[in-house]
């Protein structure tokens, strides 16, 4: 299952890191996060499953909202 873990820290930050997308779809997900939170992107890495081989998808924003 695809997730993204967004963290709002008191100073206004927002840290974004993707679980269980692999390869380079990951970076699709970028512009979506900065339209969603009025946010830009100032810093990144990329986790193990960037390294991992691709799978071929439609990139979907139906979105999940869990407090």
């Amino acid at each position: 299952m695809k997730q993204i873990t967004l963290r709002i820290l008191p100073d206004g930050k927002v840290q974004a890191e993707t679980h269980g997308i692999k390869g380079k779809a990951c970076l699709n997900y970028i512009a979506i996060l900065e339209q969603l939170t009025g946010a830009r992107t100032v810093d990144s890495d990329f986790t193990a499953e960037y390294r991992e081989a691709e799978v071929s998808e439609t990139l979907q924003t139906d979105l999940e909202v869990q407090t």
